[in-house]
């Protein structure tokens, strides 16, 4: 939702901040807030006014004409608002149909006036302007407004001026003092609310005193997408719910998880009770499986709205569904048990099988309570992988305990609903229809050419293959009344298109499309990324490989791809604004669909004026987009490339249709593939509250279309643009026979306001209602169904008597075009296997969290394993005993560094001082670990373990050793001694001697150290030594590994990973000191340095 309802309290908060820095000239707004919570002794301390002052005092919940529910207390001192407000929080209160709690209230300053000082401003937000309301009346009794009150428009494209505000709003204001204090105050205020965002702002009354200008009662609300643009002015906003509902703390966890994520999570409790329970993917079908819900008189047992939709990942869909079994599970059990509905469309581009995935894993969790609670589920979906979706729940709900139901796009949308609520029989074998993506075999690629020759020669060829979409359609005759930018064909069968960022999938998508519909060349021909370099991509035409370029600027690609005229817009809702403004600048571009959700109103009220200046249409904002079957189609509309075969858009038929849903627009393909000879055109025009383009702009499109026969109209709650369509066919302009139903019929039956997925879903009059429209729409002469459930029996039906009467002639049913099915995809259906190139067993990435040999990073967080427990896990793929994982730490504290002279130091520190980068510089150090630096652990501890498994006395180990010329590794020091002993090894020895359980490898060696050390006192048992000789009893006798196990480690080097691990600290710690220090290039001196140069030759 964008227009979201702020409190008065925040309202004021805001224009205190601003409202004064554009001329305003108001009194401050002085106010002071209380809820349950609040200390009155503070408050009053904070805000001593509190005590001198009469006082008025209301509730601040969004609840509108408060004084003629006596819910004003006026003139009254601080002592009688606390008995006020006693008396009434936490107290129910019923205010229409909603019943709710008094929680939070505001308290003012009473402010002396008459009510000749009284007067009424407003101003809103709507498609082509921002309405001003004045009326120089106000307060309670004001009556109706709208038929009293001045209106001044200020479209969007201009400004307003002192003078009209003057001369058009206060004509009834004859003071002139007073009606210049008046003027500077509403243009301030209309700056303000154009400035800051607002979507609506009423002030009744405004009080015009001698001395001053006072704002009394204020309802507001602003745009919530412009949050990342206003933020810094607003502060931190908290939308309140409507009255009637209160705010539940899940609520706010799903908006947090929606907030942070670029897919599509709301949650609205309606009933904490209730026994149906929804899960539904997508904002249109959340809206139509609620009002199937409420049809079938569910409606006060219904307990939650929601939806989840624009491919959220495994965990986030994990998350989202907990949330909801956590809720069904934590309300008192129902005697006739609880249904969850786990429904949805047929998806454009969300993997059906991993957001499954994230829900299986959420039920598997709460199996237990919906046992308890005796819960029985029903499933129905489709879309990208939905079989192997499908299989997955089927299979897992056989291990659940509880009935669960699942069906595919073969069952309608909302037919689970009448299952679950009892009103229509549960099938026992479904009747799934298998499809896939046909495969394209050895020699495919010839055999597409041969296929479209025959069909060409049969006159089933693809549709508008003479024309270009740029064509204006002048043949068509007139426009009637449609915006010049909609009076032609959008697409055609030679359509070239580029697409704005870099999304990889929904090209392919689009060329896969192109290559079914037998176009000649692929639709896209090129990309544009600022954040790249001009490139070129590569995908696939069939199973050929293609180069598209992809450009860093837009000027670029227009200019060298002149036969461009549609943009495929992906850029951010940051970002959308001002890459639609920059293209709008090249007149070659015709249409532009713009993918984003959640651009601020302005912008694209803005973006619409200006497309319309410049004769463009725009679809969207908030859009999956469109298609033309066998020409072209926006992105990811229409799915997979296994719907968009089984809802037959390789070719067109004889419906066209427009919907606000991208969602629904695919269920309508599959809907109308089914009840007739299926789509010739769709559009979704986007959810936002206002769209690119109208149902009208299309609609009339499609009237001028003569091969179009039958319409479709999806519209939903709020707005009116349905009425326009009324009017159309009230007047003649509209003369084909039109198929429409508006969703959203459930808002009237729910007590307090839901605004339902898509931001324009929300009705602000009794006229914007669903069924308000729906009944208007009936009454014009459209063909409206009972429900959305017979939607598409009515079509059927409207269909069939267009073929008796000869105005549709089926054609011949070509066989499918065949195409090669992505690796990925025939990989993730089970279709294909590969040997895979990499094997791992430590750690794995792909699931809800990280996993570390089995052990999910929140354990190995909680659990405090420390450094030493991640090496046990990641080196030897289990928990290995504390004592073991204080040893690592301990080696890598003693090992962590030696000093810059030692050679692997040296070598980090010259490289640091000649300006090399960190890794090189660390790499340098490391690369002089061997036998001689630091890499002494493997192999002593292979001489050691040797010596000591073939039973070799310490003085024959010495001996040997001497016989062979080996030095022992692990033996001798350059400084310490038997008389200057090494603390570090001393800690390691002690440690071990204390804590292991056994060490005779360590004893060896040290046996070993008195041998070495009465012939010379420095070879004494160094860090390599003991180090190596403790890896080694560790493994052999910690009860941790096998014997062969531990072999295996010794033999592969494990043991010199501690040494290689501590001394990489000290490595870093050198390169970060040289380069604080800012030590310059090093260059060794001459007089360190022995030249010893042959004679010269003679």
């Amino acid at each position: 939702m964008s227009a979201k309802a702020i409190t008065e309290a925040t309202g004021k908060d805001i224009l205190n901040r601003h409202l004064n820095q554009h001329g305003a000239g108001a009194a401050n707004c002085r106010f002071a807030t209380v809820n349950a919570e609040t200390d009155w002794s503070k408050l009053s301390a904070d805000q001593p006014w509190l005590l001198t002052t009469p006082l008025v005092v209301k509730p601040d919940q969004l609840i509108k004409r408060r004084g003629k529910l006596g819910l004003i207390g006026v003139k009254k001192n601080f002592e009688e608002v606390k008995q006020w407000i006693g008396e009434r929080i936490n107290k129910d209160q019923k205010i229409g149909n909603a019943v709710g709690k008094l929680r939070n209230f505001i308290i003012e300053p009473f402010i002396p006036h008459t009510e000749a000082e009284e007067m009424y401003v407003c101003i809103y937000s709507h498609r082509s302007a921002d309405t001003i309301l004045f009326y120089h009346q106000g307060g309670v009794d004001i009556g109706d407004v709208d038929a009293k009150a001045v209106k001044l428009d200020v479209k969007v494209d201009s400004t307003l001026s002192l003078a009209d505000v003057k001369t058009t709003l206060l004509k009834a204001i004859t003071d002139a003092s007073k009606k210049e204090r008046i003027a500077k105050f509403i243009y301030g205020l209309y700056a303000t609310f154009a400035d800051l965002y607002f979507t609506y702002l009423e002030i009744n009354p405004l009080v015009v005193t001698a001395d001053n200008l006072y704002i009394l009662d204020l309802a507001a609300k602003l745009d919530s997408t412009a949050d990342f643009i206003c933020r810094p002015k607003w502060g931190e906003i908290d939308y309140p719910p409507p009255f009637g509902r209160d705010a539940y703390p899940e609520e706010a966890y799903i908006a947090d998880l929606d907030a942070k994520s670029g897919a599509s999570l709301k949650l609205t409790i309606l009933n904490r009770n209730g026994r149906i329970w929804t899960m539904v993917a997508g904002g249109g079908a959340s809206v139509i499986y609620s009002d199937t819900i409420c049809d079938l008189g569910g409606a006060s047992e219904l307990a939650n709205y929601g939806e989840y939709s624009g491919a959220p990942s495994e965990q986030q869909t994990y998350e989202y569904a907990k949330t909801i079994l956590n809720l069904m599970t934590s309300s008192p059990k129902h005697p006739d048990g609880k249904v969850l509905i786990t429904g949805g469309g047929i998806a454009n581009f969300t993997n059906v099988a991993a957001t499954f995935q994230g829900i299986i894993t959420a039920l598997r969790e709460f199996q237990p309570k919906l046992v308890e609670h005796n819960v029985s589920i029903f499933v129905r979906r489709a879309g990208p992988n939905y079989q192997e979706g499908l299989r997955r729940m089927r299979d897992f709900g056989s291990t659940l305990g509880i009935p669960l139901h699942v069906f595919g796009p073969e069952t309608h949308m909302t037919a689970i609903c009448g299952m679950a609520l009892g009103k229509r029989p549960i099938p026992q074998v479904a009747s799934v229809e298998f499809s896939t993506a046909n495969f394209l075999l050895p020699g495919g690629q010839q055999a597409q050419a041969d296929l479209k020759e025959a069909n060409e020669a049969a006159g089933l060829g693809s549709a508008d293959e003479s024309d270009g979409s740029a064509t204006t359609n002048h043949q068509q005759g007139q426009s009637n009344g449609a915006n010049s930018s909609f009076n032609r064909k959008f697409f055609s069968n030679t359509t070239k298109a580029i697409v704005w960022g870099m999304q990889q999938r929904a090209v392919q998508s689009m060329l896969d499309f192109d290559f079914i519909c037998r176009r000649d060349e692929p639709s896209v021909v090129a990309m544009v990324y600022p954040f790249t370099g001009d490139h070129k991509q590569k995908y696939y035409w069939g199973h050929k490989e293609i180069l598209i370029p992809v450009y860093k600027k837009m000027s670029d690609a227009i200019h060298k791809h002149k036969e461009v005229d549609v943009m495929v817009n992906f850029a951010s809702l940051r970002s959308a604004y001002d890459s639609t403004l920059e293209v709008l600048e090249f007149p070659q571009i015709r249409t532009v669909a713009i993918i984003a959700e959640g651009i601020p109103e302005n912008m694209t009220r803005k973006l619409i004026v200006e497309a319309n200046k410049k004769g463009v249409a725009i679809i969207g904002p908030a859009t999956v987009g469109g298609v033309k079957p066998g020409c072209f189609k926006i992105g990811n509309t229409g799915g997979m490339l296994d719907n968009i075969l089984h809802s037959k858009l390789y070719r067109p038929g004889s419906v066209a249709y427009v919907s606000r849903s991208g969602g629904m627009s695919n269920e309508l393909n599959n809907i109308i593939s089914k009840a007739t000879d299926g789509v010739i055109e769709g559009i979704a025009i986007g959810g936002d509250r206002y769209p690119g383009s109208t149902f009208m702009d299309h609609i009339l499109r499609y009237q001028s279309d003569p091969e179009t026969k039958l319409l479709v109209l999806l519209g939903e709650v709020g707005g009116t643009e349905e009425y326009d369509v009324c009017a159309a066919i009230k007047d003649g302009r509209i003369t084909k026979p039109l198929v429409a139903w508006c969703i959203g019929t459930c808002a009237s039956m729910f007590t307090s306001e839901v605004q339902f997925g898509h931001a324009g879903s929300c009705a602000n009059s009794d006229r914007e209602t669903a069924t308000a429209k729906n009944k208007a729409l009936r009454e014009a002469g459209a063909y409206v169904p009972d429900s959305f459930d017979t939607l598409g029996e009515l079509i059927h039906h409207v269909y069939g008597e267009l073929v008796k009467t000869g105005r549709i002639v089926p054609r011949e049913e070509v066989p499918p075009p065949t195409v090669p099915m992505d690796y990925s995809w025939a990989r993730e259906l089970g279709l294909i296997r590969k040997p895979a190139s990499f094997m791992t067993s430590i750690c794995d990435e792909r699931g809800q969290e990280l996993i570390y040999a089995g052990m999910p990073i929140s354990e190995v967080l909680n659990k405090d394993v420390g450094i030493g427990g991640v090496i046990s896990l990641l080196w030897f793929q289990r928990c290995l005993p504390p004592y073991v994982c204080k040893f690592f730490e301990m080696c890598l504290m003693v090992t962590a560094d030696h000093g810059p002279a030692v050679s692997g130091a040296h070598n980090t520190i010259v490289c640091a001082r000649a300006g090399k980068d960190l890794v090189s510089s660390v790499v340098s150090g490391l690369l002089t670990i061997g036998d001689r630096f630091g890499g002494a652990l493997d192999g002593s501890a292979r001489q050691f373990s040797e010596a000591y498994d073939t039973n070799l006395h310490p003085m024959e180990f010495v001996n040997k050793m001497r016989k062979e010329g080996k030095l022992i590794l692990g033996i001798g020091h350059r400084v310490k001694s038997i008389n200057n002993p090494d603390v570090r090894v001393k800690i390691i020895k002690e440690f071990v001697l204390e804590n292991f359980p056994q060490c005779p490898l360590l004893k060896y060696a040290l046996e070993v150290e008195k041998i070495t050390t009465n012939k010379k006192p420095n070879l004494i048992l160094n860090v390599d030594g003991v180090i190596a000789t403790a890896f080694v009893d560790m493994l052999r006798n910690s009860g941790s590994f096998t014997s062969e196990e531990a072999q295996e480690y010794i033999n592969v080097g494990a043991i010199n990973s501690l040494f290689v691990l501590g001394r990489s600290i000290g490595f870093i710690g050198h390169y970060m000191d040289q380069k604080r220090l800012k030590q310059g290039l090093y260059r060794h001196p001459w007089d360190d340095i022995s030249y010893v140069i042959p004679e010269q030759y003679n």
